[in-house]
């Protein structure tokens, strides 16, 4: 998949990866790839959903609500309050991809970011300052996780 960015300097929500309580490297900003609106919308109609714009709208036809996709759950909210970097215990434990994964960080359909899980992993808390229901992806795995804004996420695999 080629698509298009936007300058992280230049996204919307740039501000969660400027926080001062959770620094993120200049290595890793230049990383971070905010997609524009027509390469978002491609990522989120190919590996999210192609009748559904938000989270909130999954419906009958998504992946996202079958119950066979989840196999685990747990809360992320107590990791991210912590002071501890890593990842909660359980996400870390589902996935075992390579540094250099592609991953999407899917907000919304207008709204997905593009990174590798190294990157990710060190800097998860500062993807997730917006928890209305995204979702991280690779298009090279199965593997999903699901975020809630009640402090759970949901462990599973997409077809």
């Amino acid at each position: 998949m080629t698509h298009s960015y936007i300058p992280l300097d230049q996204y919307r929500r740039k501000w969660i990866f400027n926080h001062k309580d959770l620094p993120v490297s200049d290595e890793d900003k230049a990383r971070i790839r905010p997609l524009d609106d027509k390469s978002a919308m491609v990522v989120w109609k190919e590996l999210v959903s192609n009748q559904s714009s938000h989270a909130e709208q999954f419906g009958k036809g998504d992946w996202q609500t079958r119950a066979k996709t989840w196999v685990k759950t747990d809360f992320w909210q107590s990791a991210w309050d912590s002071e501890a970097a890593e990842l909660p215990a359980m996400l870390a434990e589902f996935i075992h991809w390579p540094d250099d994964t592609r991953v999407y960080f899917c907000y919304e359909k207008y709204q997905v970011i593009e990174t590798c899980w190294d990157v990710y992993r060190r800097n998860w808390k500062c993807f997730l300052f917006f928890d209305d229901g995204p979702l991280l992806l690779s298009d090279s795995a199965k593997q999903a996780v699901w975020f809630e804004q009640s402090g759970k996420y949901h462990l599973g695999t997409r077809p």
